[in-house]
């Protein structure tokens, strides 16, 4: 396939002008999954010319998306919680009582694999609609060995079902469930490592995730688990620094993780830890905005230390129920101040480096031909519209969306 008069915007600034790397009136060859050759129409090679093409009509042309934080595998909803919050309730005083994660573990303990497929399905058509082509999906509503696992065979199931690439993380150190009430360390040991074992087993699991918080776990509580991730060859990542300052992102970068997410009250000893290590630093303005936050992370000094920022929905059903990449990418810049370039950057060559994914996120020759043809013209429109998704066309390997 043969892409022509598209307005590129590389991200590779080497490939083009400015950071964005853009070309204007640019082409791109694809070989099968890959790309093939980038650069301006007039100077296309003649032997690729005759190659079947489509016209973009100087439209914009972005890598293809790449969501690197989600719980798109779940079971029903909450919005009474929604409601609760409104009229005053802490996100913490409604997990205490026994709602917050542990409502959504009721309902997906109780879910049938075809239901929770079913339901992930139509997250992932919301997240493909918005320019997705790479999506993490985390396990962690289970919260038993078996629930767990049945977590992870869906979210394996769904790039059979759609033209997507999923990228897995066990998460069942998400919070400590009712029956293993202030016994963190029990549940580490009777749940989350035989359910990390067996997943790596049976093939289901790509990286190996945790909440470090007041209301989850504490390092020395983690320690087991990441000390079995590295055993097992598993990269890690870490909800950290969310509601309190635990310790999280420094700890995560210690063990080399590929991300440490959430980060509002991330200290300047963790960013160093994470500049240190090339962990990249996850922004969820999804969950910011649902739980009514007050503290941003620290963009600026995180700027400052060049530690890689991605952005991500963080798509679950309590504190982020928001399935648009754009509409995240627009929240990022209006309220954590990121510019449109950095929120592109999140959404692409740093949203790969956090799942560990060096083959995409970027137009060049041999990246993978996961592309984004929108009704834009510049990649600022993408953050500056709220809510729209002017995506006209979407590659995927290679293949146009029907």
């Amino acid at each position: 396939m043969l892409l022509t008069h598209a307005t590129l915007a590389t991200m590779s600034p080497a490939a083009g002008s400015g950071d964005y790397g853009l070309i204007r009136d640019g082409a791109v060859v694809i070989e099968a999954d890959r790309i093939a050759w980038v650069g301006p129409m007039a100077d296309l090679p003649a032997d690729h010319r005759g190659l079947p093409h489509l016209d973009c009509g100087g439209r914009l042309v972005t890598p293809g998306l790449i969501d690197c934080h989600t719980h798109a595998v779940f079971a029903g909803h909450r919005a009474e919680e929604f409601e609760l919050r409104l009229n005053g309730a802490s996100y913490e005083a409604i997990a205490r009582a026994g709602g917050g994660i542990m409502a959504t573990v009721t309902a997906t303990r109780a879910a049938s694999e075809d239901t929770l497929l079913s339901g992930a399905l139509a997250r992932i058509d919301q997240l493909t609609a918005s320019g997705a082509t790479t999506v993490e999906v985390k396990s962690g509503y289970g919260m038993t060995v078996g629930d767990e696992l049945k977590m992870l065979r869906v979210a394996r199931q769904i790039d059979r079902h759609r033209a997507v690439t999923v990228r897995t993380s066990h998460l069942a150190a998400h919070a400590v469930p009712p029956e293993f009430k202030d016994n963190a360390k029990a549940y580490i040991t009777e749940v989350a490592l035989p359910s990390l074992r067996a997943a790596h087993a049976e093939g289901l699991v790509d990286a190996v995730d945790a909440f470090c918080e007041t209301i989850a776990f504490s390092v020395d509580e983690l320690a087991p688990l990441f000390a079995e991730a590295r055993a097992l060859g598993l990269p890690v990542k870490l909800h950290a620094e969310q509601l309190s300052d635990r310790g999280g992102a420094a700890f995560a970068a210690g063990h080399g993780a590929l991300s440490a997410d959430h980060l509002e009250y991330l200290s300047p000893e963790g960013i160093a830890a994470m500049a240190q290590a090339g962990t990249v630093a996850v922004i969820l303005p999804g969950a910011f905005y649902t739980l009514r936050e007050t503290r941003t992370p620290p963009i600026g000094a995180l700027r400052a230390a060049g530690v890689p920022m991605a952005v991500a929905t963080d798509l679950n059903p309590g504190s982020s129920p928001m399935a648009s990449l754009t509409l995240a990418m627009n929240m990022a810049c209006t309220l954590f101040r990121l510019t449109p370039l950095e929120a592109l950057a999140g959404t692409t060559l740093h949203a790969a480096s956090a799942l560990g994914l060096s083959d995409r996120g970027r137009i060049a020759p041999r990246q993978r031909a996961d592309l984004c043809i929108w009704d834009a013209h510049h990649p600022a429109e993408l953050s500056y519209r709220i809510g729209a998704t002017p995506l006209h066309k979407r590659i995927y390997g290679g293949q146009l969306d029907a």
